[in-house]
């Protein structure tokens, strides 16, 4: 891999890790249009993947900070009743969180070999693509303002609840499709589910931190059992910092965007997007 490919292959990565276009499906797709195969590029995916997410950290970094000090002073006083979990609003933050992973953790120690077996078909993020336009139309027309919701108005702590928390969580294990994006499929869950879009716009992008980092552990360890030089004997140091770099930056710039984006209610025009994108992905794979 050059080192140009890589910026370009960072630059998607980072991009639309955040954009709910699917980052996967991009990354297929560039190349695809670059000739490039990093299928077998273990390290080049995982640095990439743990740039996108040092991006998401630096982003909600006062957020995760606030999190994480509410979680440890509130330990002393947690407790568990006949009525629930007693915490504080930091730890029921979390414990959402963890529910919202339960799906994804099922998809990812027990389907791993079917999702793989996904990539590398470019009919497959087509068709996937098409269904997150779809998926960002409805929501994005169901949680227009002043039009009734689905569910009914609620005031949950932390302004989302624990079977909402659960049923994002279920949207992002289907995201693990090549082609259906990751934030576009949580945050229309969301939304579809009654939770408000400022509440989405942060939720969605925390609670994929663990699952990514989880990922990429999980790669570093399969690098371990084939042996390192097997794994990562085919990247050049400068392809990785380059791309790790690009990755990072546009990271960082995608992440405060969609954030914004997902407050004004702007998905249609992603919507759109992806939808151009997956009947021209399938047309030219014929």
């Amino acid at each position: 891999m050059e080192w140009f490919e890589a910026v370009l292959l960072g630059l998607i990565q980072g991009l639309t890790e955040f954009l709910p276009v699917s980052s996967s499906g991009h990354l297929e797709i560039g190349k695809v249009l670059l000739g490039v195969e990093t299928s077998d590029d273990l390290l080049f995916t995982t640095m990439v993947h743990a740039a996108t997410v040092l991006s998401t950290i630096v982003v909600f970094r006062k957020q995760i900070w606030d999190l994480l000090k509410g979680f440890f002073c509130g330990l002393k006083g947690m407790k568990v009743t006949k009525e629930g979990v007693v915490c504080n609003d930091q730890t029921d933050y979390l414990l959402k969180m963890v529910v919202s992973m339960i799906p994804v953790f099922v998809v990812g120690v027990f389907f791993k070999d079917q999702v793989e077996a996904l990539f590398g078909s470019i009919h497959v993020v087509g068709f996937a693509l098409i269904a997150t336009a779809l998926l960002l139309f409805f929501s994005d027309y169901a949680s227009r303002p002043g039009r009734k919701s689905i569910f009914p108005a609620n005031t949950y702590r932390n302004g989302i609840s624990y079977w909402q928390a659960f049923a994002v969580g279920l949207g992002q294990s289907f995201a693990v499709v090549p082609g259906l994006s990751r934030s576009g499929t949580t945050i229309s869950t969301g939304l579809i589910c009654g939770v408000k879009r400022e509440v989405m716009a942060q939720f969605s992008f925390l609670m994929v931190i663990p699952p990514i980092l989880g990922e990429a552990l999980l790669d570093c360890y399969k690098a371990y059992k084939e042996g390192f030089d097997a794994a990562f004997g085919g990247c050049d140091a400068t392809a990785l910092i380059v791309g790790f770099l690009a990755a990072f930056i546009s990271g960082c710039v995608a992440c405060k965007w969609m954030i914004n984006i997902v407050r004004r209610g702007k998905l249609i025009y992603f919507a759109i997007y992806c939808l151009i994108v997956g009947l021209i992905t399938i047309i030219s794979s014929l």
